[in-house]
């Protein structure tokens, strides 16, 4: 027998038009015995067409998508679509509230937790209900993010290896449309099975992400690739009459990383003094930078090196390092 997920909300997802309320997540502290936590949700609604479901917030340091469906929540009205968007702007609202990327309430990543427990804690909750409840209503998915605090991305469409050739095609052909300028595959084992984008394949929803830039900023560059990709992919799945954007000005790179050679990692605990640029071509052996050690004077720097060669995507922002930490992750042509 499963069990029910907890959460209720405001929101008839079946009603015409447009609303706007929360998801409520039962939360008793000694401040509230009997409260619950609010999570921002919409519906739009008109007649019939696709369901689209749209996130953001899933890490709460990752602002370019919360702001991107903030402003399509306020701009679209019932009639510019056909079908329904149901969106989600901070899907785990206590660290999007925070500004951390995972839950100052349990510590816990929702990228990472997929498919949920109804019983857990918050994150784990909302988790199970995006998987078993609104992802079953829905034909298609987006879930934005960026790089947050301590990441920063070369403008991209991204996603999980596909087993069902057709199902992949038909991902990279919406990323293309989608139109950012790197589109990228994680590895096999990335998330392990627990991303949105895991629980989208097992629930057999059409769904990619995004990473729009980072560092705990929004710039108008990486805001414009995003708003504009949204709404060329919410007219190419039919919801959407009108884009109202251009179409795309280039062909969006498609790239993968084949294994976790592809990402470089911290050895030891320091400063790190970075060599390599976003955008840049590397090949194996290629310097990535330097481990500094202020704490002990006259140590002499470590270098780092890639262990494969590619397009550096994303690299780390903070300069403080501890091991295991990700320095650069890369990507090639896939």
């Amino acid at each position: 027998m499963s069990i029910p997920n907890p959460i209720l909300t405001n929101i008839d997802y079946e009603q015409e038009g447009k609303q706007t309320g929360y998801l409520r997540i039962p939360h008793s502290v000694h401040r509230s015995a009997y409260g619950w936590l609010p999570f921002p949700a919409a519906c739009i609604r008109n007649g019939e067409g696709p369901t689209v479901l749209l996130l953001s917030g899933t890490h709460g340091d990752e602002y370019e998508g919360q702001v991107t469906l903030s402003k399509l929540i306020h701009q679209i009205e019932p009639g510019d679509i056909r079908g329904r968007l149901i969106i989600l702007p901070m899907l785990n609202f206590p660290a999007a509230k925070a500004g951390l990327r995972t839950s100052p309430i349990d510590d816990l990543n929702l990228n990472r937790v997929y498919p949920g427990d109804p019983e857990g804690t918050p994150t784990l909750v909302i988790a199970h209900y995006v998987e078993t409840v609104l992802m079953p209503m829905a034909d298609y998915g987006l879930d934005l993010h960026s790089g947050g605090s301590s990441l920063h991305y070369i403008p991209s469409t991204v996603g999980a290896l596909e087993t069902d050739g057709g199902r992949l095609e038909e991902i990279k052909r919406l990323m293309l449309i989608f139109g950012a300028p790197y589109s990228f595959f994680f590895p096999s084992g990335h998330a392990e099975g627990g991303s949105a984008n895991h629980a989208a394949k097992r629930q057999n929803l059409v769904m990619f992400g995004t990473e729009m830039g980072g560092s705990g900023t929004v710039t108008p560059e990486c805001l414009k690739i995003c708003d504009d990709g949204v709404r060329r992919f919410l007219a190419e799945v039919g919801v959407l009459k009108k884009s109202g954007v251009g179409p795309v000005e280039s062909v969006s790179r498609m790239l993968h990383a084949p294994d976790f050679s592809f990402f470089s990692y911290a050895d030891g605990d320091g400063l790190f003094e970075p060599v390599a640029k976003l955008g840049s071509e590397v090949n194996k052996g290629d310097l990535a930078g330097y481990v500094h050690f202020p704490e002990t004077p006259g140590t002499r720097p470590e270098a780092v090196y890639f262990e494969a060669g590619g397009v550096v995507i994303c690299k780390r922002m903070p300069g403080r390092i501890v091991r295991g930490d990700c320095l650069y992750h890369l990507g090639c042509d896939f």
